[in-house]
């Protein structure tokens, strides 16, 4: 049943960024503009981060092979209809079904793990999980640049299709019910209001990237998302059964670990935006060329996800968290001093020394947030986890590329050496976006340094709560 789900859930999350590199294909295909093109990924992480919480309910209510099973089945429909797509809607209408199985999918996986396995276990079971969580989205570019240069860019979506029959099929016979269920009522009001202030958030922080932080419609969308999400929360604060039961942050090793698990998100998917547009822009290496500069890093995430969550259930999430962290600060300060003729080879080692950090990091820490709460808050906590990771991630991305556009624009040269003395203008050119590059990749250091601090406040021990489950 694991191997089924985490199958599952690698190809689910594999395609939210498998279109990283095939916007110029997917552009001539659909006589579409780049910010028109780009809804096929803002609209997929937005239905995504809006079903996360709703997920939260639909595990209580629904047993959890029925909705795995559903979520599998949507997700090959929305696959579908992206492959034979012959219009921009069609394909838009399959990638937002796609969010929505994602959505499910990864939450679900999240919370199934835990249920089943003990919590002197939950280390190296979600470790295993981390192969899919942290090593599908870094391997999607690199596969989508093959596949675009070798291929049709329908292929993305047409490789999909066998793996996800298969794992419908083998889901039928193996996976089981293992999470209680209750008859309970959807209250429409916080899914609402959750789908209203989530939504607006993403769509807001998407847009920075194009529109910039003073733009009417970031601003706007982001501070309304962010009065809805008030709201939400109020109305969950007072209800007798929650939509999403946010008394979890009570529990502070599952308050820190949650920050914690933003803070890392935020340090890796920023830089995991940032450093292909350097490589492909500075360096002139193609889609490909530069998912292979990532894939090792990728990989690593691979191979350490499995033994830090067995190390994990020996010594708990501290120590990692604390090694992680420094692997994650030390990997990334290279990157402020960034040139033109930066050997491609040290490129390749410090981001897979970021990315070793990251798997240091990352999973234990979620783990350990969840073993200190009682079993029948799980479901409710992943959601509340994979929300948070979803929106900082959001807005590490929309920081990082804000803080490149801004500093570039800044310190670029004026226009008029460029009719005077145009090899120094490009010159300076040149240099004025590797400062904007300085800038934002200082941006990450700072934020895997404050997660280093915050990781000392964690407990020292594996703490466990007494109701914390699980069967053998």
């Amino acid at each position: 049943m694991v191997a089924t789900i985490v199958f599952g859930t690698f190809i689910t999350i594999l395609s939210s960024t498998m279109l990283a590199t095939a916007y110029p294909a997917l552009m001539k295909a659909f006589d579409a503009s780049t910010s028109t093109v780009q809804w096929l990924t803002t609209g997929f992480m937005m239905v995504n981060g809006v079903m996360i919480p709703i997920t939260a309910w639909l595990l209580n209510r629904f047993s959890s092979r029925t909705l795995y099973m559903t979520a599998m089945s949507l997700f090959l429909v929305g696959t579908i209809l992206a492959f034979v797509a012959s219009d921009f809607s069609t394909i838009f209408i399959g990638r937002l079904i796609q969010g929505i199985a994602v959505g499910i999918t990864m939450p679900l996986a999240q919370t199934v793990n835990l249920s089943i396995f003990p919590p002197e276990k939950r280390g190296t079971i979600m470790g295993i999980l981390g192969l899919a969580i942290g090593m599908a989205p870094a391997i999607g570019p690199t596969l989508s640049g093959f596949i675009i240069d070798s291929y049709s860019w329908r292929m993305l979506f047409g490789m999909l299709i066998p793996f996800i029959i298969v794992v419908i099929i083998i889901s039928f016979f193996t996976v089981k019910t293992v999470i209680p269920t209750s008859k309970s009522s959807l209250d429409w009001w916080s899914a609402a209001l959750s789908t209203a202030g989530f939504g607006s958030m993403l769509y807001g922080f998407s847009e920075v990237g194009d529109k910039g932080w003073t733009d009417p419609l970031v601003i706007s969308t982001i501070i309304i998302g962010i009065i809805i999400v008030a709201f939400f929360v109020i109305r969950q604060l007072k209800s007798a059964h929650p939509f999403l039961n946010l008394t979890v942050f009570k529990t502070r090793t599952f308050s820190l670990t949650t920050t914690l698990s933003a803070i890392v998100n935020i340090a890796m998917v920023g830089v995991e935006m940032v450093l292909p547009i350097y490589l492909q822009t500075i360096r002139g290496d193609s889609a490909l060329q530069s998912g292979l500069t990532l894939l090792p890093g990728a990989l690593m995430i691979g191979v350490m996800s499995p033994i830090t969550g067995r190390i994990f259930d020996k010594i708990g999430a501290k120590r990692l968290a604390i090694t992680g962290l420094t692997l994650l600060t030390l990997g990334t300060i290279p990157f402020l001093f960034l040139t033109k003729e930066t050997p491609l080879l040290f490129l390749i080692i410090t981001y897979a020394i970021r990315m070793v950090g990251v798997a240091m990091a990352l999973m234990p820490i979620t783990t350990s947030g969840m073993n200190s709460l009682p079993l029948n808050l799980v479901s409710h906590a992943t959601a509340v986890n994979n929300t948070v990771r979803q929106v900082a991630s959001s807005m590490g991305t929309a920081i990082l590329v804000s803080v490149l556009s801004n500093v570039t624009k800044n310190s670029m040269p004026g226009k008029s050496l460029l009719a005077s003395m145009p090899l120094l203008y490009k010159e300076h050119a040149t240099n004025a976006v590797l400062t904007g590059y300085a800038a934002a990749f200082s941006i990450a250091v700072v934020f895997s340094v404050a997660g280093l601090i915050i990781a000392f406040f964690l407990n020292d021990k594996n703490t466990v709560n007494p109701l914390a489950g699980g069967e053998k």
